[in-house]
């Protein structure tokens, strides 16, 4: 008789994209571990074998987020390392890289040391830091990138906040390419910004509101691709919003700059029209653009020209966030949408976007597990559109849920992890259960 934890998901969808491998199979798993790969057509099954009909659903590596804020140290009011892992692994994202724009800021090896050390105990899912690049991230002085690396830190950039100086930013990149680490800038170029709050254009008008220019994203991001040009450094665009932006990445890729870039996810699900009447859980940055900037994103990504999908999460309390639109912060959760996009966005539009989700080897050389018995990766299995809703999470979700609102492509889906080789099940937690949330 096969034991409990013995498993079988017959005639799912596998997506491996360490190996480009996309096809219906079936996953075995014995003692909570995956046991054996079938491609093709349904095995032979041991008596007694829990079995899944997988023929709505997605197997794929566990997700790699590149960008989420994660409270410690400083800011636990907003989110935690084990909040947030829990937010994560709920969305199907078993790896994060955190932002180091903390209090105090990851600008040291100590700083790396704690959140190692408190990932190790508190967090579910695997957490690597990334280091600031300038100290107490005040864009005046390079951090130690050498002590920093050794010390654990996977890249380097400030956050929310955009490297302003360009000869600093220019030195940072010599620095840089000497260790062959990965510098990750904010691009939004806070003197283009201004007191701009949302998309410039005529929605902004309408509403009364500043607008920001396309242009402070793609002046920053021509120069910093002209810096790493010149230098021949690693560069990683965190997030671009416009398409612009994206034709200056394909070009220099084109020309053989070290460059990879990412998009939020806000940005491929959300237009400014999300706004609407001054919902602040909208003022995101980048900001909302334009519906034609949206489908310009999605048709980067599935190009290949956008290497990663990012959460930009970035959870806020009420005190920060129940103001006046101009007068509240940037940021908004994404961890626990990261499932829900990739499982729905696979319109004709998309094509294989949702793949570039899986794909962060391009930016920051994060590992991605290939599907099978040996594969390190976390695997998350995703319930495709049209599956029944689920209930009440099992897991913990992030401590600023978002609001019905906030989510519009939001679709009802289970699902059914596997972290670092064991199975555990952890459903999709209904995001509208709490109207209040930010």
């Amino acid at each position: 008789m096969a034991e409990a934890t013995d498993l079988a998901i017959i005639d799912a969808r596998l997506v491996d994209p360490a190996t480009g491998r996309d096809g219906r199979g079936s996953v075995l798993i014995r003692d909570r571990a995956i046991a054996d790969i079938v491609w093709g057509a349904a095995p032979a099954l041991g008596e007694g074998m829990r079995c899944i009909d997988g023929r709505d659903l997605v197997l794929a590596p566990g997700l790699v987020d590149l960008r989420a804020f994660l409270g410690e140290p400083g800011a636990e009011f907003r989110e935690t390392l084990g909040s947030g892992s829990q937010a994560a692994a709920a969305g199907g994202v078993t790896t994060i890289v955190c932002r180091p724009d903390t209090d105090p800021p990851i600008d040291d090896p100590a700083i790396i040391d704690f959140i190692k050390r408190r990932a190790r105990d508190k967090a579910v899912v695997n957490v690597l830091p990334c280091a600031a690049l300038t100290k107490g991230i005040l864009g005046k002085e390079i951090t130690e990138f050498g002590l920093l690396l050794e010390a654990g830190a996977v890249a380097f950039g400030d956050g929310a906040k955009a490297v302003r100086n360009p000869q600093l930013m220019r030195r940072a990149m010599i620095y840089a390419r000497d260790f062959d680490a990965l510098l990750m800038n904010h691009v939004e170029d806070p003197d283009l910004r201004g007191s701009g709050v949302m998309n410039e254009g005529e929605f902004a008008s309408r509403k009364g509101l500043p607008g920001i220019p396309k242009e402070a994203e793609t002046v920053m991001l021509e120069r910093d691709i002209r810096l790493a040009r010149a230098t021949g450094a690693r560069y990683h665009a965190s997030m671009i919003s416009c398409a612009e932006s994206a034709e200056l990445v394909r070009r220099a890729k084109a020309d053989g700059v070290r460059i990879t870039c990412g998009v939020s996810i806000n940005n491929l699900t959300l237009n400014e029209n999300d706004v609407g009447e001054y919902r602040t859980f909208c003022k995101v940055s980048p900001p909302l653009r334009h519906e034609d900037e949206r489908l310009a994103m999605i048709a980067a990504l599935a190009e290949g020209v956008i290497d990663v999908v990012v959460s930009d999460h970035d959870p806020q309390d009420v005190e920060t966030k129940r103001h006046p639109f101009a007068e509240c912060e940037d940021g908004a959760i994404g961890l626990e949408r990261s499932r829900r996009w990739r499982a729905r966005h696979r319109d004709p539009a998309a094509g294989g976007a949702a793949d570039g989700a899986c794909r962060p080897d391009r930016a920051a050389r994060a590992a991605v597990g290939a599907i099978g018995p040996s594969g390190g990766a976390d695997r998350p299995v995703l319930r495709a559109a049209g599956g029944r809703r689920a209930g009440r999470s099992d897991a913990a979700r992030s401590r600023r849920a978002p609001c019905r609102r906030q989510a519009p492509a939001e679709i009802a889906c289970q699902e059914l992890a596997f972290r670092r080789g064991t199975a555990g099940r952890a459903r999709a937690d209904d995001a509208g259960r709490r109207p209040g949330g930010l």
